[in-house]
């Protein structure tokens, strides 16, 4: 079985179609449940955030795995599969374990170095746990993304290479201002509880605004969120409706969305009423047409294919959508869309008075490499932290096989000691302990050194025939080696950190 990533991001695809292949909760569990009963796929993972959405899955046959990993990818998002496939990227073995680790450390986010990526692979994670997809290869996989990334960021300063996109997000909103002194003192109007808007709410609160107003479509998951919020030190802080959302909207200076919502939370129309402004519905301009597939588009699938590419040509993949315009005159109303699919409609930003900053905007304004030093770094730990992960996993591969041979042996001791307790029946406890002693030392020392010997040699690149000779060799029967893999993997404490 080997590893197979199929997914799309902000660097191969264009946020419209990001937005419109955005998966809901009740559509990832579906697609992972799909996954496992496709014939190719044993273990499954869906790692989707707001500007990735990549299947993990553990297949026998590369081919057919990509091709059943794409139709159900297409599926699931909604978008058509011809429509699909040039976006979509595909790493196999070595090159998907080195792809989620880089992106666990944050080196392929919008926003490079940014740490919320670490949860969003935790709960990707958790999902596969609860659901049985994700087994032996994915747990330890996943595991090993989070110790990764989490090395990556105490190791280097890859923080100070990239913030939250939450951070970044606001930053564009104060368009070059100092962020503490263009938030103090505003109302801000935070919509939905989840991690996004909740990380939003307390970066809004260090920010020092006056007031922050959080509206949910569970009340009680925006009351719990003002509570902590209280608990932090942050008194104007209140809960409402979602039905409140348009009188908040009237006294709010700060929007911050990000819901699960399948359609539009506020319609150009509404800002524009909030504001006490027109909106000529019927003069909404078109949105920019989705990027076709130019010779940039081309170079980015080389990449994809070769498994390089330089920083200048990746940065042409993100940038073929034009960033939205400044709004006219002064601002009045400033609105950072964090969801995927958007819950802010595009059109708000031709709203006079009104700034609109969105993940299509962010993507325009992310830099991708604003500290050299520490991204080489952590592109370093990404490639020692891949090399010991295949050695490991190669290694384990033949250690069911090790312990089935020890077992075996075992089994011919223990044998032989009766045959000799039937032949000598004389014999006293200490001399019997004594003779099963020197046996076991002697299988033992026989042993040894084959067996440190061929994990050596399974751990290193093309080791992995040796647990099939292994076998051969030593006439091992497949079932038990099975049942030590199961015993294995049945473990509870395997896996937990």
């Amino acid at each position: 079985m080997s590893l197979l990533v199929v997914g799309l991001s902000h660097r191969s695809a264009p946020v419209s179609v990001l937005e419109r292949a955005a998966l809901a909760a009740d559509a990832r569990t579906k697609l992972l449940q799909d996954t496992l009963a496709a014939e190719p796929a044993t273990e499954a993972a869906v790692l989707a955030t707001c500007n990735r959405i990549e299947l993990y899955a553990d297949v026998d046959k590369f081919h057919a795995g990509v091709a059943e990993l794409s139709t159900l990818l297409a599926r699931h998002s909604g978008v058509g599969l011809d429509e699909l496939t040039p976006y979509l990227y595909v790493h196999y073995e070595d090159r998907a374990v080195h792809h989620l680790f880089s992106v666990a450390c944050g080196l392929d986010s919008m926003v490079v170095g940014e740490g919320q990526i670490l949860g969003q692979i935790k709960d990707a994670l958790a999902v596969g746990q609860e659901l049985h997809t994700a087994g032996r290869l994915l747990n330890d996989l996943f595991q090993q993304a989070l110790r990764v990334g989490k090395r990556a960021h105490s190791e280097t300063g890859i923080d100070r290479a990239g913030q939250s996109l939450v951070t970044f997000g606001l930053e564009q909103l104060a368009d070059g201002a100092d962020v503490d002194a263009w938030a103090a003192g505003k109302r801000a109007l935070v919509i939905g509880a989840g991690s996004m808007s909740s990380l939003a709410a307390a970066t809004l609160a260090r920010a020092g605004v006056g007031e922050i107003v959080v509206a949910n479509r569970t009340r009680a998951r925006a009351d719990r969120l003002v509570e902590i919020l209280g608990q932090a030190g942050v008194p104007a802080a209140r809960a409402v409706e979602m039905t409140g959302v348009a009188d908040e909207l009237t006294r709010a200076d700060v929007v911050v969305s990000c819901t699960g919502a399948t359609g539009l939370v506020l319609t150009a129309e509404a800002v524009a009423a909030a504001l006490g402004v027109d909106f000529d519905s019927a003069a909404r301009a078109p949105e920019a047409p989705a990027a076709t597939l130019s010779d940039e588009l081309d170079q980015h699938a080389a990449w994809v294919e070769n498994g390089s590419a330089t920083s200048a040509a990746q940065d042409r993949a993100v940038r073929r959508v034009p960033a939205r315009p400044a709004a006219t005159g002064p601002v009045r109303l400033h609105l950072l869309d964090l969801a995927m699919p958007r819950d802010i409609d595009g059109a708000a930003h031709r709203v006079a008075g009104v700034r609109l900053v969105d993940i299509e905007s962010l993507a325009e304004a992310s830099a991708d490499a604003p500290m050299a030093a520490d991204v080489d770094q952590v592109r370093t730990i990404v490639a020692d932290e891949v090399a010991a992960f295949g050695a490991a996993q190669r290694a384990a591969h033949i250690t069911p096989t090790v312990v089935a041979l020890r077992t075996m042996a075992a089994d011919v001791v223990a044998g032989e000691i009766a045959r000799l307790d039937g032949r000598l029946p004389d014999l006293d406890e200490k001399q019997r302990a004594e003779i099963t002693q020197t046996v076991r030392r002697v299988v033992d020392k026989l042993l040894h050194a084959p067996t440190v010997r061929v994990k050596q040699l399974a751990s290193e690149p093309g080791g992995a025939g040796y647990a099939d000779a292994l076998r051969e060799l030593f006439d091992l029967d497949p079932q038990t080696v099975a049942a030590v893999s199961r015993a294995d993997l049945n473990d509870p404490n395997r896996g937990r950190s």
